[in-house]
């Protein structure tokens, strides 16, 4: 059921004019709570799982910003399917030095509404799905149903009352806490943090953001009906780690 309607309202990340002290803030913190939680290092089984299904050992990782889980989420796949490699992609590239072994950076721009044919692979989307109206989405899994190509989707925010009164909460307490771990350590960064709280209060506005835009499980079912070309197969559910839920949506061709 859902109780909040979808809203697709604008995040300060997304904007291109948003100063680089207050983005480098946001995704600084985003990066050490994924490294400090891992909760996506949980999916790394079914990823696994997928990989052998699919003939592949290669992800085609798709809006992979600055990196996403994948620091703490290769080694544990690699841990599972020793010759797991995954290319990141994005439209504005921003390689990344601290890569793990069998992990490297396209370069060179990739939309996802026209992603290139050689990029062959298990694609995967990880908090990236919110970023696209439905008709972006349906578009996007549609290509991937009609090439044939897996597909896993992956969002950790949850589009309920109950998580955004849990973000509007402790959202600011949090990234007050997890600050003090981002290293090196900068004056900017903690008098924009603690004594002129700018980057608290938008990592707090994008996080609520991000929940409204969520697709919920009915929204998924609705995304993906008629996209079964050729006996392509979606399922979708809800996995949940140390009291955290990851929503997921899997997409397989059939096996020739």
């Amino acid at each position: 059921m859902r109780l909040l309607p979808r809203l697709h309202l604008f995040e300060f990340l997304d904007q291109s004019w948003l100063p680089a002290p207050l983005r480098r803030g946001e995704v600084d913190y985003l990066h050490v709570v994924l490294d400090k939680t891992r909760p996506y290092d949980s999916v790394a089984p079914q990823l696994a799982d997928l990989l052998r299904m699919s003939g592949t050992n290669r992800i085609i990782d798709l809006c992979s910003g600055t990196g996403g889980p994948w620091r703490t989420l290769l080694p544990a796949l690699r841990r599972v399917h020793s010759e797991a490699e995954v290319v990141l992609t994005d439209l504005h590239p921003t390689p990344v030095p601290e890569l793990p072994e069998g992990a490297r950076y396209r370069d060179t721009p990739v939309d996802v509404m026209h992603i290139p044919e050689e990029l062959t692979g298990l694609r995967t989307l990880f908090e990236g799905l919110h970023h696209f109206r439905p008709k972006q989405a349906k578009a996007l899994l549609a290509d991937a149903a009609a090439r044939g190509v897996p597909i896993a989707a992956f969002e950790l925010t949850q589009r309920s009352l109950l998580y955004v009164l849990f973000q509007i909460l402790l959202i600011v307490p949090l990234v007050w806490g997890f600050t003090l771990l981002i290293r090196p350590r900068s004056w900017w960064r903690l008098v924009l943090t603690y004594l002129v709280p700018i980057i608290p209060l938008l990592i707090l506005w994008d996080g609520v953001v991000s929940s409204l835009r969520t697709y919920t499980p009915e929204d998924l079912e609705e995304l993906t009906e008629g996209l079964d070309n050729d006996g392509y197969k979606w399922h979708h559910g809800v996995h949940r780690v140390n009291g955290m839920s990851i929503t997921y949506l899997i997409g397989l061709p059939r096996p020739r």
